[in-house]
């Protein structure tokens, strides 16, 4: 079950299924109350039946479909039993659509994000980006650079031995940093350090799925430790650690 640490009690509680790519975190099941916060990305909510989000000026945002601009303060007041939440880096492409959107129409005026328990929650979020993004779909058909290529294949090995630094990175695939971190933001979607982040919170779920208690996943996901693990789930998506735990059915996708 994945649970948001502030919820408040009440019916329905958050329960479902996960997937985790770079750039993307998504959700189905049920919907549950939760406390006022925020995060950073920009969250997208898509339910069965009208559930309510609450600003922090008190204006209610009632409907099935919701998006939630990033880092602003929000709560669930009344939830759903059945929905999907997309929550988006809102440096990429799609995640900036939809954080203009909901600034310039409101918050209840969403993309088109259709819930169906018999669709791939996968294939439910490539329908999403190409929605808010369809430009992305000519550029992913453009060649990466072989500087990007070789970055992306090193990038998991290195994450798992420690820190990165984009000097090092730059370094061994045989460009400079300054561009390399032009060529990755430009053709990967997202910059390369918040890049190598969603790449240690992949790496923490692993490690949980593993057996590691909350401790030891943040030390082998490269986190100094599981206060600092907690500090970034929260910033990024207003979870608690324990949306990391080995019993959340997780698809850990590593498509970009």
């Amino acid at each position: 079950m994945m649970r948001d640490g502030g919820g408040i009690t009440g019916e329905p509680h958050w329960g479902g299924t996960a997937l985790l790519r770079p750039g993307v975190l998504a959700f189905t099941g049920s919907i549950g109350t939760t406390d006022l916060h925020a995060h950073h990305a920009v969250q997208i909510v898509t339910a069965t039946t009208p559930f309510t989000m609450r600003d922090e000026h008190g204006n209610q945002h009632r409907g099935t479909k919701v998006v939630v601009p990033a880092d602003a303060p929000h709560r669930v007041e009344v939830g759903a039993p059945e929905g999907t939440v997309v929550f988006l880096e809102p440096e990429s492409a799609p995640g900036r659509s939809a954080h203009l959107r909901a600034l310039r129409s409101g918050w209840t005026v969403a993309p088109v994000l259709t819930f169906t328990r018999r669709r791939p929650l996968a294939v439910v979020v490539d329908e999403l980006i190409e929605h808010l993004a369809p430009a992305m779909a000519a550029d992913e058909a453009m060649t990466r650079h072989r500087a990007v290529d070789e970055a992306l294949g090193l990038l998991p090995d290195l994450v798992a031995a420690g820190p990165v630094g984009g000097t090092e990175l730059a370094a061994q695939v045989g460009v400079s940093a300054s561009r390399l971190t032009h060529l990755f933001t430009e053709q990967v979607g997202i910059p390369l350090r918040r890049y190598v982040l969603w790449l240690r919170l992949r790496l923490a779920i692993i490690c949980a799925h593993a057996g590691d208690d909350l401790t030891g996943a943040a030390h082998n996901a490269g986190f100094s430790d599981s206060a600092h693990l907690t500090r970034t789930t929260r910033e990024m998506f207003g979870l608690a650690p324990s949306a990391l735990s080995r019993h959340v059915s997780w698809d850990l996708d590593t498509a970009v």
